[in-house]
C-alpha cells in the first residue's frame, strides 16, 4: 500500500510540475477512459437484459411492456451519453435507470464515487499550478559573476541580487554552498559541499527594497581561505547561492537559485552602483540593467591567508620598531 500511494503521489506531483498541455492531455484521456470504461458496462448491462432486441428498444417499449435496466439505451452511443451525463452531472434529460437492475444502480453509485474523487484531484492539481511560486522566481534576478575584492580590511566574495516585482518577498534568508569537485582514485569525482556564511547588506533580514549585495567574509573557516586569484584559473568549484523567502501577497514560500562556476569568479572587481537620484521626480532610480555590471579595483592577488599572515608581519614589525624607538 505504501508503494502504491508513493506511485500516484510521484504521479501527483508529476502532473504539477509538466506543462500544461500535458496535464490537460491527461486529463482528458483519464476522463475519456472513464466515460468509456462505464459506457460499456451500461451496455453490458443492457445487453445481458435483453435490452437491444427490436421489440424491446424505446419506441416498442409500450407495444412489449417491457421494462428495461435504463430508459432510453438504443446501443453503445446511447451507454456512453449516459456514462457522461452521470459523470457531469448534467442531468439526464429523457435517460435515467429503473428499478429493474440491481447492477445498473451498484454501477451509478461507483461512478458517482469515482467523479467525486477525479474532480477533487483535477482540483487540487489546477490549484496547485496556478498557485505554485515558480513563476514569481523568474522576477528574482542574480548577477552573471561574482567578485572578490576588499570591504572593510578584509577580502570578500560579493555578487548582487534583486527583485524587478512590485510585490515583496518576506523574511528572506540568503543561503551559499561551495561545491569543490576533487578528483579521487576512483573514475568519479569526490564532491565536497561546504556552506559559506552570506549576509546581505549587512543585515540579518533583508527586504527587496532595491538590488541587495550577498557578501561572504573569507576568514578562517571559509573553504576560500587558502585561494589566490592563480589558484581560481586551475581550481574546479562551483558556488550554489539559494535565496528563501515567503510571497507577500499570497503566503507562500519561494526558493530562487543561482551558481558561479570559476569562471564565473572575478578577482579584483566590484560593482558599479545601480541606484541614482532623480533630481526631477525626486525619487531614485534603479537601472537593473547594471546588476552585472562590474569594474576593476586594486585587490591583492594572494590568499586571504597569506594576505592575513603579511598583515601580521607588518604588525610585528611596527610594534618591533616602536619599542626600538621608546627604548633606545
Amino acid at each position: 500500500m505504501t508503494k502504491n500511494f508513493k506511485i500516484f503521489s510521484n504521479y501527483f506531483f508529476l502532473l504539477v510540475e509538466t506543462r500544461w498541455r500535458w496535464t490537460l492531455l491527461n486529463f482528458f484521456v483519464a476522463y475519456t477512459c472513464v466515460w468509456l470504461l462505464f459506457g460499456v458496462i451500461y451496455w453490458i448491462i443492457s445487453y445481458n437484459h435483453d435490452d437491444f432486441s427490436e421489440i424491446h428498444l424505446p419506441h416498442n417499449q409500450n407495444i412489449s411492456s417491457f421494462t428495461p435496466c435504463i430508459n432510453n439505451i438504443y446501443g453503445f452511443t446511447s451507454a456512453f451519453l449516459f456514462s457522461i451525463e452521470i459523470h457531469t452531472t448534467v442531468a439526464y434529460g429523457r435517460r435515467s435507470i429503473t428499478l429493474e437492475c440491481p447492477e445498473t444502480i451498484m454501477a451509478m453509485c461507483l461512478q458517482c464515487i469515482l467523479s467525486s474523487i477525479f474532480q477533487a484531484i483535477m482540483i487540487g492539481i489546477l490549484f496547485a499550478k496556478l498557485t505554485r511560486p515558480r513563476g514569481r522566481t523568474q522576477t528574482i534576478l542574480f548577477s552573471k559573476h561574482a567578485v572578490i575584492n576588499m570591504r572593510n580590511d578584509k577580502l570578500c566574495l560579493t555578487f548582487r541580487v534583486g527583485d524587478i516585482r512590485k510585490s515583496r518577498i518576506l523574511n528572506i534568508e540568503p543561503k551559499a554552498y561551495v561545491i569543490r569537485f576533487n578528483a579521487g582514485d576512483s573514475e568519479v569525482d569526490n564532491l565536497e559541499q561546504t556552506e559559506l556564511k552570506v549576509v546581505v547588506d549587512e543585515c540579518e533580514s533583508t527586504f527587496f527594497l532595491w538590488p541587495s549585495t550577498a557578501v561572504h567574509v573569507i576568514d578562517e573557516k571559509s573553504p576560500l581561505y587558502r585561494l589566490s586569484a592563480a589558484d581560481l584559473l586551475c581550481c574546479k568549484l562551483e558556488i550554489l547561492v539559494v535565496f528563501e523567502g515567503i510571497i507577500e501577497s499570497t503566503g507562500q514560500p519561494v526558493q530562487a537559485r543561482s551558481s558561479f562556476t570559476e569562471h564565473d569568479l572575478l578577482w579584483g572587481h566590484r560593482f558599479v552602483s545601480m541606484v541614482s537620484f532623480n533630481f526631477v521626480k525626486k525619487m531614485y532610480d534603479v537601472d537593473f540593467s547594471k546588476l552585472s555590471e562590474v569594474q576593476a579595483v586594486d585587490t591583492p592577488l594572494c590568499s586571504p591567508c597569506e594576505y592575513n599572515e603579511l598583515l601580521a608581519l607588518l604588525e610585528d614589525d611596527k610594534a618591533l620598531s616602536n619599542f626600538d624607538f621608546w627604548y633606545k
